[in-house]
């Protein structure tokens, strides 16, 4: 029996007899005698080969399947990239595969990954865009920094550029960091510090400071952080630091408080956390205590002191003229009259620091001093002598608040009940009693009036009685006021009869 085998320009063959090898057959036409012959054709244009019993062939035919197979064999500790003809392939650790040659061009290239897992530079080119498998790959752009880690151990530092690693057994990551902000979060600072100072040397600013130190950190002369003491911290090179002593002196000088205060957010969070801060407006006066014990008056501006190691408290005072105002203080007068009174206080702080450790609640204890005040002077006097002499109260109440604040260094300059109001009930009642005055008093009035005018006309006839020319005057008086009310009048008649005899009006 004869058997016919054709292999195509594109194939290649392994001839097989009862599956024992005999040889690798070129394209071409192949007649061999027998039943048990077999062939198994290989596409070339797909470079792997995928022959069944690899390991056995290649221990018992090696020298004769190398002639046709490119073999890769990877160690424990090895990988490989292979290239046939455009196309890349990646072989992880422990791996045996083998590649068709002569039809497509195949190279392999090995890499000991005990030595070194980054790929060099022109095989990351190549690779550009093809994704492997056991290979990553990292960009760094022009404004960044890579801190290359392998099982989160630092390695070095990557500067711009492409870079690819093999990432099989160990986890390799690449942790950028901006070069655009001076102050970033570096990764692990503390490790980096301690065990990679060469890293620190060539990219960093070390901050190390005291239990007495704080350090303010600048960069293109803008503050970016606040250091607090005991701290350690990295910036990139190019920071300027600035240390400060606050072991004798903790109060900032004003420009410093304006820089920090007026800076970025985030800037004027951590002097909110880190500083205490007063601000003294003109016409007050501040008190500064350190550790509950009083230290000095504070003149108005900005004043802000280091919060470390120390408590702060301020208080400011102001120095104007106040006003408190005591409404709806419902009071019995002597006489068990029901009244509503609002009074007005006018006081200013002469002595702040007395105030403050004298009393705890200033205007409280104002408040209550002219409740007691008023009740007091009110309770002793009937409603008339209230209402008669109000400015008795105000005295009153006067004296006595004096005498009460000016062991406090507070000075009352003034004090003045505003409204006294009465119920309804008793309103109606005086409201009756100035009416029946007011009527009394102008009945006097009216009578007097009565008897002056009374008199006056005595006085006036006496004088006519006497003198016809002043009656003919007042006659003609008369006349004068008659003619202003009237439109025509028709005299009949001399002048003279119209004073003497008769007198006609018409009145049309």
């Amino acid at each position: 029996m004869w058997k016919y085998f054709y292999i195509k320009p594109n194939e290649i063959g392994i001839l097989y007899n009862r599956s024992d090898f005999k040889k690798i057959l070129q394209p071409g036409t192949y007649i061999y005698f027998g039943r048990h012959w077999q062939v198994k054709t290989y596409d070339l244009n797909q470079p792997e080969a995928k022959i069944e019993n690899l390991e056995l062939l290649l221990r018992n035919h090696g020298a004769e399947l190398q002639e046709h197979l490119l073999i890769v064999r990877t160690a424990f500790n090895q990988a490989a990239l292979v290239r046939c003809g455009q196309t890349w392939l990646s072989v992880l650790p422990n791996q045996l595969r083998v590649f068709w040659r002569g039809f497509i061009e195949v190279q392999a290239h090995f890499f000991n990954l005990e030595t070194n897992l980054e790929l060099p530079a022109e095989f990351v080119q190549q690779l550009r865009g093809i994704i492997l498998s056991g290979i990553k790959k990292f960009p760094i752009s022009e404004y960044e920094l890579g801190l290359l880690y392998v099982q989160n151990n630092f390695v070095r530092s990557l500067s711009t550029g492409e870079y690819a690693f093999w990432s099989v057994d160990r986890d390799v990551s690449v942790r950028t960091i901006s070069r655009l902000i001076p102050n970033p979060d570096f990764p692990l600072e503390e490790i980096l510090i301690e065990r990679h100072p060469d890293f620190v040397a060539t990219y960093c600013e070390t901050v190390q400071l005291q239990s007495q130190q704080v350090a303010i950190a600048r960069y293109q002369g803008k503050v970016i952080a606040i250091l607090p003491p005991t701290s350690r911290k990295l910036f990139w090179q190019g920071v300027e630091v600035e240390v400060i002593d606050i072991s004798s002196d903790a109060k900032l000088p004003t420009s410093l408080i304006g820089e920090l205060v007026s800076g970025s957010r985030e800037v004027v969070a951590l002097s909110h956390n880190y500083l205490h801060l007063c601000e003294v407006p003109p016409q007050h006066i501040g008190l500064l205590y350190i550790n509950q014990e009083f230290q000095t008056q504070l003149p108005s501006g900005k004043h802000a002191w280091w919060l470390f190691g120390r408590s702060w408290q301020t208080e400011v005072f102001d120095l104007r003229q106040q006003t408190l105002e005591v409404s709806g203080q419902d009071i019995l007068s002597k006489d068990k009259v029901p009244l509503r009174l609002n009074l007005t206080a006018g006081y200013r702080i002469l002595d702040p620091l007395r105030a403050k450790n004298g009393l705890s609640d200033i205007i409280n204890y104002l408040y209550k001093e002219l409740q007691f005040a008023l009740r007091g002077a009110v309770g002793e006097k009937s409603l008339d002598a209230l209402l008669e002499d109000k400015g008795a109260i105000d005295r009153s109440i006067f004296e006595y608040i004096r005498q009460k604040t000016a062991d406090y260094g507070i000075e009352v300059d003034s004090v003045g009940v505003k409204d006294i109001i009465l119920p309804g009930e008793i309103k109606t009642i005086l409201s009756k009693v100035v009416e029946a005055e007011k009527a009394a008093q102008a009945n006097v009035i009216r009578r007097r009036e009565e008897t002056a005018a009374t008199r006056s006309m005595l006085n006036t006839a006496k004088v006519m009685e006497d003198n016809p020319v002043a009656l003919r005057l007042k006659e003609l008086e008369v006349l004068e006021r008659i003619a202003e009310k009237i439109e025509k009048i028709q005299v009949n008649g001399s002048l003279d009869s119209i004073l003497t005899e008769l007198i006609r009006i018409n009145r049309n």
